[in-house]
């Protein structure tokens, strides 16, 4: 690890939207010295906001200085502390936004609040080094296709209804699949697809710009339940359909805008065959493809870090008592200082 300068300023970012509790710790020139992610498993089901949120409570101080440690920095060397106020879930984003004050109120130095969708597309660029793309972002919580214009993040289209992230986890949940450690519900499907070649018909749901998977989902499951079809076939047809609609939607964002960049991201970007549905179409339109490697896909405090510290550069503070945490923060609605 380089050695850090005295001069250096430093970023910590605090990530607790939904089940990762994460600290990262960036430089203002975007070299990020930590990632640390503590992830929430239930043993059964979907999410539980209030247990999450008391994982997050118990692993806060453990996460935070593993992340210090692998920085070499302490706490008095940060600049300012960045979290995510939104969107999420309540009971997540407030036990994030009570470490966060609380650092800062000790440290005597700025808060910034952070939307996470802005993040996960802040990260990406600054790991692709794309700088104007169409954005695929999809992941447990958010479906959306967006772009820069006019100093806010625009939202081309969206879910209707579920995530496509979430589509997958509870597709898999009712298989009776096993959620690892390092390998969630969305890598278990991605796996039995490789398997899998028969194209089975599902509900195929594309409404203008925008996208609805609960039909898709239901049908998947009741087929299941059926027994009519291989577990192989139907991940790879719930897959294959699921990531098709998403594409079709960039792919109509993409010649509307005429943007020379596709970015995709969120936790989903990590599936190889929605990679190259998305590489696919931003060859044909003449465009660079760039997917956001693993470690930032996913849910993670340094893709905080690395926003709070472009917000703050551009005079955006939060003061702490307007940190209240905001669950239904839609990104058009920040205006984005940072772009030119």
């Amino acid at each position: 690890m380089t050695k850090k300068k005295a001069s250096e300023q430093y970023c910590l970012g605090i990530e607790s939207t939904a089940d990762d509790f994460s600290v990262g710790i960036s430089t203002f020139e975007g070299e990020i010295l930590a990632n640390m992610i503590s992830v929430y498993m239930p043993e059964e089901g979907g999410i539980h906001p209030r247990e999450a949120a008391r994982h997050h409570a118990e692993v806060a101080s453990k996460v935070l200085e593993e992340a210090f440690t692998n920085a070499e920095i302490k706490p008095r060397n940060l600049s300012i502390v960045a979290f995510s106020q939104g969107p999420g879930l309540g009971p997540c984003l407030r036990t994030g936004a009570t470490v966060a004050r609380a650092l800062a109120s000790y440290l005597e130095i700025p808060l910034i609040g952070v939307n996470h969708c802005i993040a996960h597309i802040e990260i990406g660029k600054l790991q692709t080094d794309a700088k104007d793309p169409i954005t695929l972002y999809v992941s447990g919580g958010n479906s959306i296709v967006a772009a820069f214009d006019s100093r806010r993040y625009r939202v081309f289209g969206e879910t209707l209804d579920i995530a496509l992230g979430n589509c997958l986890d509870v597709f898999a949940r009712e298989a009776g699949l096993r959620q690892k450690v390092g390998l969630p519900f969305g890598a278990l499907v991605e796996k039995l697809a490789l398997k899998g070649g028969q194209l089975i018909a599902l509900p195929y749901t594309v409404k203008g710009m925008d996208t609805s998977f609960s039909g898709l989902l239901t049908a998947a499951v009741n087929l299941l339940k059926k027994r009519e079809y291989s577990l192989e076939d139907l991940c790879y047809s719930l897959q294959e359909t699921a990531f098709s609609m998403v594409t079709e939607v960039t792919e109509r964002a993409l010649a509307h805008t005429e943007k020379k960049e596709v970015l995709l991201t969120g936790g989903v970007a990590a599936n190889k065959r929605l990679q190259s549905m998305v590489k696919v179409i931003a060859e044909e339109h003449n465009a660079r493809f760039r997917t956001v490697p693993t470690q930032f896909a996913i849910d993670n405090g340094a893709m905080i870090a690395w926003t709070g510290v472009l917000a703050y550069q551009h005079g955006a503070v939060t003061p702490i008592e307007k940190s209240f945490v905001k669950l239904r923060w839609r990104l058009e609605e920040v205006e984005i200082p940072w772009i030119s």
